[in-house]
């Protein structure tokens, strides 16, 4: 039996992983998407992000570069058919909480 342990990665963030073009578009989503979060909830694992409905393709631009330096958070980005808002959710194993608080400024 495998050690399940063994294909887990670092939890450190790899800003190299992107691009400096990346890391500038980067920054200008998570900027532009805190400014237009609704409401944050928060999970035993994570985080969910409330997004208005039109925040579709920048919230999926913002995880398509986020998954590059954070391989080890879990995302689901969805869309409900009322046309209510997003939701974003960032959450993963052990210590990703944690970290996704530091690295977000969410307070405790």
């Amino acid at each position: 039996m495998q050690d399940q342990g063994a294909h887990e990665c670092a939890l450190a963030c790899n800003l190299a992983a992107m691009t400096q073009e990346q890391r500038v578009r980067h920054r200008t989503l998570a900027e532009a998407l805190r400014g237009q979060t609704r409401e944050i909830v928060e999970l035993p694992d994570g985080f969910s992000f409330r997004l208005p409905p039109g925040t579709w393709s920048m919230a999926a631009e913002f995880v398509a570069l986020e998954k590059l330096c954070c391989p080890f958070v879990r995302f689901l980005l969805e869309m409900p058919e009322d046309g209510g808002p997003l939701r974003l959710d960032l959450t993963g194993r052990e210590g990703v909480k944690e970290l996704l608080r530091a690295e977000l400024g969410l307070g405790a």
